[in-house]
């Protein structure tokens, strides 16, 4: 006959209570575990618990670069093929060779997704700038490159003289070539871009294209226009081209903003991306006013290929 010990009741129901809520503890503290070692190996999650969402350089300056809107194609080989670019001298630009994106978009059919990123940001810029100041747009030929008060000689300037990769006369290829034919409502919508459009190298917008960056706009906005691309999201290319272009004045706009109670992912591109902020004399006064980083020695950036 088995022996049982008999507890009082309540003595029971304690112990009863004390080891179901051990072992609820434990079952909990596995299933934590368990999930969190889940988490923890999968490659996404990895990134997400590692990147800083408040980093203003990611936020400026996203690794992974910026998918832009438009369709290259051809154009490439078109640009080649007309003199604009003259093959041999644009590679020696690029001793180490280009990537293989890069090499369809020069010289084949490239349909591929056009992304921007900070290393192949300077040669999508020589691209554009290639396109901007060969395609034929009534803002080249009745602008300000052409207007008698700003000199009337649309080859003097850094834009068209700096450009010294074409086979001959570089005037001979601005705006000569068909590539690319707007309709009027998508010109009317590039040059009310264009206007509002400023870059921090000099005080002018890409109406006025003088200098590299201005022609590389000029290129992207009616890439953009002519796949369609609404004004706003316009402005928001722009400002992430412009970005990936100028990256040290718009991680200080970001800061200079973040000082204002207001964070990157909030401002405005149209805002940004005028003469207040984005041309060169609106960017170095708006840098003054930037208390937590240091005054700077020079501002703008270069012109040339």
């Amino acid at each position: 006959m088995k022996n049982y010990i008999n507890l009082p009741p309540k003595t029971s129901s304690l112990l009863f209570w004390r080891s179901s809520s051990f072992m609820l503890l434990i079952i909990v503290f596995i299933l934590f575990i368990t999930t969190l070692n889940k988490n923890n190996t999968n490659p996404e999650n990895l990134v997400k618990n590692t990147r800083d969402e408040s980093n203003p350089e990611e936020l400026v300056l996203p690794e992974n670069g910026v998918e832009l809107p438009i369709v290259w194609g051809d154009l490439g080989g078109k640009l080649i093929e007309d003199g604009v670019i003259n093959e041999v001298a644009f590679r020696k630009l690029y001793p180490e060779g280009l990537g293989a994106k890069e090499e369809q978009m020069l010289t084949d059919e490239f349909q591929g997704s056009v992304i921007m990123t900070q290393q192949n940001s300077g040669y999508l810029l020589n691209l554009l700038w290639a396109f901007g100041l060969a395609n034929r747009n009534e803002i080249l030929i009745n602008g300000e490159m052409s207007d008698p008060r700003y000199g009337g000689d649309a080859s003097r300037f850094a834009s068209t003289g700096g450009w010294i990769l074409a086979k001959g006369d570089v005037m001979d290829h601005y705006s000569a070539h068909k590539y690319l034919e707007l309709t009027e409502s998508q010109q009317e919508l590039v040059e009310k871009v264009a206007y509002g459009v400023y870059r921090p190298c000099c005080g002018n917008s890409t109406h006025f294209p003088d200098c590299n960056h201005g022609m590389a706009m000029l290129g992207l906005l009616q890439l953009m226009a002519a796949n369609n691309v609404s004004e706003e999201d316009m402005y928001k290319f722009a400002l992430k081209v412009n970005s990936y272009w100028f990256p040290q004045t718009y991680l200080d706009l970001a800061t200079y903003f973040k000082e204002q109670g207001i964070d990157w992912t909030e401002v405005d591109p149209k805002v940004v991306l005028g003469s207040t902020y984005s041309s060169g004399q609106g960017y170095a006064e708006t840098r003054k006013q930037i208390k937590s980083l240091p005054s700077p020695d020079t501002f703008g950036s270069g012109c040339g290929v």
